[in-house]
């Protein structure tokens, strides 16, 4: 079992690579802890895009190469997906735009429930109609929750929803806009209408899905996204624009004289502009080594009878920690893994163990970890590694929860 220990908070005047390192290494050797003790390396998901921090990252690496960073796979390519997506000045407006429209169809309870009675409403109207069926599990209620930079996913069901509730949308924009208790409200829904988002092998495998999917996108999207919205247009009452006319920015009546086609815009500049910035940023965040490091771990995993395990691989990872394995260590795990995997397979108490931490208990508790101590000293290397999300991310939002305190009492 891991046992985490909070050592402290530490202020810094500015947030440069450089004094971002020299405030960690001196409250390391304020706990009389040494840097080259250091084997893994975790910080608070929106950091992770930030140019300092990943300078930091490779600072500390060089000092200490087992310092490995593979903080939260899974976490970290939701979070890549999000910020690139932002930062594109062609699609950014789409994530403002439904911040606004958050913010005025669900600031309450009374318009949360405007959207319920106008969903109903369609829905009834829908089966008069006999535009769907009725039945046990269908037209189900749908809402706007919010979306949260660190989870791709809330994002992506914010947009399906939209899509999905848009004429009911559309209705209490429009009501919210006649009958608005303040300017500010109204002015809003104005803007609204005239505008009319783990375990270690599925977080690799979440990777190399989501750069083989971009790249499919890339070549064989666009028509299909092209027929898609048509369709959307058609059905929602909106015009659809001639993709062979002139690319006039919104709010401007030209672009400067220059001649470029909807088509170009939207096609090159906005679809694969995006697509080209994701996977860029994907193949950066997500380096090969690292995800050899994880592709190694995950033959320690002890589900189905350790059917994952893997000799070679174990022996690679630990080729990653030379200070903890020399040559001559390691060709005694060499020895000692056969012997390990025969002992665990045929050993009833090592059976229905879910994670590397029961396996590395129960090792402890049948003493076995004396037995197999060089491959016991990998399984701690692998547990302290901050792969998982949920302990650092705690951490964080209790950092947070003091600062706020902090402020607050200084305030005071």
């Amino acid at each position: 079992m891991v046992l985490e220990q909070f050592l402290g908070i530490v202020h810094v005047a500015d947030t440069t690579t450089f004094s971002l390192k020299e405030a960690i290494i001196a409250l390391i050797n304020e706990h009389s802890l040494s840097l080259s003790s250091v084997h893994g390396q975790g910080y608070d998901g929106a950091s992770n895009m930030k140019g300092e921090i990943n300078c930091l990252k490779t600072l500390i690496m060089n000092e200490t190469p087992s310092a490995y960073y593979i903080h939260c796979f899974a976490h970290q390519l939701q979070l890549t997906l999000v910020v690139i997506s932002k930062k594109s000045k062609d699609c950014g407006w789409i994530f403002d735009t439904l911040g606004d429209l958050l913010n005025v169809v669900g600031v309450s309870c009374k318009r949360k429930d405007m959207l319920r009675e106008k969903q109903a409403e369609i829905v009834v109207k829908a089966l008069e109609d006999g535009e769907i069926e009725s039945g046990k599990g269908l037209n189900q209620e749908l809402g706007l929750g919010r979306s949260g930079d660190t989870r791709w996913g809330s994002h992506y069901k914010l947009i399906l929803n939209v899509i999905a509730l848009y004429p009911v949308i559309c209705g209490v924009v429009d009501s919210i806009g006649n009958d608005a208790r303040s300017d500010d409200d109204a002015r809003k829904a104005d803007h609204l209408c005239k505008k009319k988002d783990q375990d270690i092998v599925n977080a690799m495998s979440l990777v190399s899905l989501t750069k083989e999917r971009l790249q499919d996108m890339r070549e064989n999207g666009w028509e299909s996204l092209i027929e898609t919205t048509t369709s959307f247009c058609d059905k929602n009452g909106i015009t659809i624009i001639d993709m062979d006319d002139v690319f006039v920015s919104p709010g401007t009546k030209n672009r400067g004289g220059l001649d470029t086609k909807n088509d170009h815009h939207f096609r090159i500049e906005v679809f694969l502009g995006v697509i080209d910035l994701q996977l860029q940023e994907i193949n950066n965040k997500f380096n090969e080594a690292s995800m050899e490091l994880l592709n190694c771990m995950s033959s320690f995993s002890p589900l189905n009878n350790l059917s994952s395990f893997d000799k070679h691989k174990v022996l690679k990872l630990a080729e990653f920690y030379p200070n903890e394995f020399s040559n001559v260590e390691l060709l005694s795990l060499d020895d000692q893994l056969d012997i390990y995997i025969a002992d665990m397979r045929r050993n009833n108490r090592f059976c229905g163990l879910k994670d590397l931490g029961e396996l590395s208990m129960k090792l402890v508790e049948t003493e076995k970890h004396q037995v197999y101590q060089r491959f016991y000293l990998l399984i701690k290397l692998v547990l302290i590694l901050p792969v998982a999300t949920t302990s650092v991310e705690r951490a964080f939002s209790s950092m947070k929860i003091v600062k706020n305190r902090l402020r607050n009492s200084m305030g005071d």
